[in-house]
């Protein structure tokens, strides 16, 4: 096989394994009925007029499955946290005590349940789509290797190669997606 093949080939692996990564951590942000610190990944705090990521103004531990405690490291920062979970859309109620926020994690309603299986479904075809189109683009570039004097038969073998790439890709992204599921479903 041709160098300029077998780089699409490692580009191709590369860009899979990072769709995968990026649909786990999408994944990951879908609430499972436990308390996760990663829950609260996407929430950004007004530090003193600039957005800083939650985990970089305080600590957040989870001293039970249920419960979420927040310590902020200045206390004049508790009502700015407060404000910009409520205003997250998590469905999580901050309780302040002057020291620490709680959040009470309420167990999934069986509705609720179904909406965050849908929602793993649509991201794990978002993994899928992302995952074939890096195959129609490697196996493009592949094709364009002709013109350097790539062999119709080693075309033909590195396109085989880019689909068992995506085969095991998409397989990953499948059980990535039932784990989840099962994770939701599970009461």
């Amino acid at each position: 096989m041709n160098d300029a093949i077998k780089k699409q080939l490692d580009d191709a692996k590369s860009h899979m394994e990072r769709a995968i990564d990026f649909c786990d951590g999408e994944l990951t942000k879908i609430r499972a009925g436990k308390a996760m610190p990663s829950m609260l990944d996407g929430i950004m705090i007004d530090y003193y007029g600039t957005p800083t990521p939650l985990n970089q103004v305080g600590t957040v531990n989870t001293p039970d499955a249920r419960t979420l405690v927040i310590q902020p490291w200045e206390k004049t920062m508790l009502s700015a946290i407060e404000k910009a979970i409520m205003e997250s859309n998590l469905g999580l109620n901050p309780q302040n005590d002057g020291t620490i926020i709680r959040l009470n994690v309420p167990p999934l309603t069986e509705e609720r349940r179904k909406d965050l299986v849908k929602k793993v479904k649509e991201e794990a075809e978002k993994g899928r789509i992302a995952i074939r189109n890096i195959r129609k683009d490697a196996n493009e570039k592949i094709k364009k290797s002709k013109v350097d004097g790539t062999s119709d038969d080693e075309i033909k073998l590195g396109e085989a190669d880019v689909q068992k790439l995506t085969d095991t890709s998409i397989v990953k992204i499948d059980k990535l997606a039932e784990t989840k599921e099962k994770d939701i479903m599970t009461v």
